[in-house]
């Protein structure tokens, strides 16, 4: 790759327009972090005060850079001419799933702060940045695009998980997630060497090029395939690359754990989910027995494990492990459908991770201790909205109609792009639904030791401050609505296609997804 190959300054400034708008934003609100005032006492509780000013500040950037992002996704011309940064509706609606869930995860690092003051004014702004870098993980159509992606949203992360340096536990988390995460992208930047050295070039559309153009793939190139996936795999937290999942989301704050598990977890499915179905969308034969593989142990393992967990953030995070190999399902099934369903999912698991660790986060009360089954025993009759809200993220997660509608769609949609791909996934759609039978298991028992269960004895439940209390509000009401009225985010799925090759700039019509009341397809 040559400089003349580099895409013009002109359209790459404005092809990442909102990402740049984040980052500076981010920094601004780093030299605002600088300024101490006289004094070790007064310094101390003026910093206590400026990260909650500093974390709604970042909320507000969230949505003006989500403003920016509307703005962007009807601008014709969005992405580089030589296609390496995406303009495609799919990069706008990961975008705007990505900022959202920070600016809920920001929400509930204000209201953890509270009680507990363990939060520097630097955390917000690590969260910024580190959302900056998935934004560019899901533009990105070039490998070491996705590298750069990949690091930045993993290096302020690292940081995230051990950032409150009274407790023990998250120096621990901080160490694993450091090694295990440095060890996936070294799989991942070899991947990429094998890659650009068979092919000769790291843009996904020159790469699928040089694969139609030679059927027979080398052995470099395969090699290099398989790296990229064992260090995607690892991203992802499919098994068995998913032994630091539980530990990690044990030992890091609430409202980081909140981050990874979800706003994470979209980042690195819409990037791996790029990279299949563009740059290696003419070997598909050669992954896709692999990736079948992979997501039927995830969710496998994944629900196994939750049905024996007692600590609630390590049940949510077997839980995420089952998650992310449903979340699978979208890229083996290698079609506009997949497409939108991980976008309908990633909205659904986003509103139900936040609202359940809402609740974690107020029951917690501020103490650097992971929430267990104990705690929440008997909490309807305690604080009832707490239980409600629990509840509810609860069934969406596990996919039941009615109080957990909007989950029992983004299944329904799952499995329906399992069984409309071009070779249909009945096996695959089977494990899905029995997978998440056993899920029932961990979810339902948390909700019978809430409403079936006396409360104990040694206090209530404090109320939740008012950021928490305004999370688990938006997001309850909106898994119910939505539940009930999916189609607000079903078109917006329907509307983010994946351009690929030479489609870059064009818009291709999506395959329409129907609800199980209605198969008429959705219009734009």
């Amino acid at each position: 790759m040559t400089m003349a190959d580099l895409p013009m300054s002109g359209s790459l400034m404005r092809a990442l327009v909102p990402e740049l708008l984040l980052v500076t934003g981010a920094l601004g609100l780093l030299l605002a972090t600088v300024w101490q005032p006289q004094g070790q006492a007064a310094a101390a509780a003026e910093g206590a005060e400026r990260t909650s000013l500093i974390a709604r500040f970042a909320m507000l950037l969230c949505g003006l850079t989500g403003i920016a992002v509307i703005i962007a996704w009807g601008d014709a011309a969005a992405g580089t001419a030589d296609g390496r940064i995406a303009g495609d509706g799919f990069r706008w609606a990961v975008d705007l799933v990505i900022l959202g869930g920070t600016g809920l995860v920001l929400a509930l690092l204000d209201a953890d702060h509270e009680r507990s003051q363990a939060f520097s004014p630097e955390v917000p702004v690590l969260l910024l940045l580190s959302a900056s870098g998935m934004m560019v993980l899901a533009a990105a159509r070039d490998l070491m695009i996705v590298f750069l992606g990949i690091e930045l949203m993993s290096l302020a992360v690292y940081v995230l998980a051990g950032v409150n340096r009274r407790s023990a536990r998250g120096a621990e988390s901080a160490v694993k997630y450091f090694l295990l995460g440095a060890f996936s992208t070294g799989f991942l930047l070899y991947g990429m060497a094998l890659v650009f050295g068979a092919t000769g070039s790291t843009r996904y559309a020159d790469i699928a090029t040089w694969i139609a153009q030679h059927p027979a793939l080398s052995p470099m190139l395969r090699i290099g395939m398989g790296l990229l996936l064992v260090g995607f795999a690892f991203k992802v937290a499919a098994a068995p690359f998913h032994v630091w999942t539980p530990d990690v989301y044990d030992g890091a704050p609430l409202p980081v754990t909140a981050f990874m598990a979800a706003v994470v977890k979209t980042a690195a499915f819409a990037a791996f989910l790029r990279l299949m179905t563009d740059a290696f969308v003419g070997p598909v034969a050669e992954w896709h027995a692999v990736l079948w593989w992979l997501a039927v142990l995830t969710m496998v393992l994944g629900n196994v494990f939750a049905l024996s967990q007692t600590n609630l953030v390590r049940m949510l995070g077997y839980s995420s492990i089952a998650h992310a190999g449903y979340l699978l399902v979208t890229i083996i099934a290698h079609s506009a459908g997949g497409v939108s369903a991980l976008l309908f999912y990633a909205v659904t698991y986003t509103l139900a991770t936040m609202a359940a660790f809402g609740v974690l986060i107020t029951v917690s009360g501020g103490r650097d201790q992971a929430p267990t089954l104990a705690d929440v025993t008997g909490l309807w009759s305690t604080r009832p909205g707490l239980a409600v809200a629990m509840a509810v993220s609860l069934l969406a997660l596990l996919g039941m109609p009615l109080a957990g509608g909007m989950g029992f769609f983004a299944k329904w949609y799952l499995l329906q792009a399992a069984w409309q791909a071009a070779a249909p996934q009945a096996v695959l759609a089977i494990v899905l639904v029995l997978s998440s039978v056993v899920s029932a298991g961990y979810y339902l028992k948390v909700i019978a030791a809430m409403f079936m269960r006396p409360a104990a004895t040694n206090g209530s439940v404090a109320e939740p401050v008012p950021m928490a209390h305004g999370v688990l509000v938006l997001c309850t009401v909106a898994l119910l609505v939505l539940g009930l009225v999916p189609t607000p985010v079903s078109r917006l799925a329907g509307r983010a296609h994946l351009a690929t090759g030479a489609e870059s700039q064009r818009t291709v019509p999506p395959a329409p997804i129907t609800t199980p009341l209605s198969t008429a397809s959705l219009t734009r």
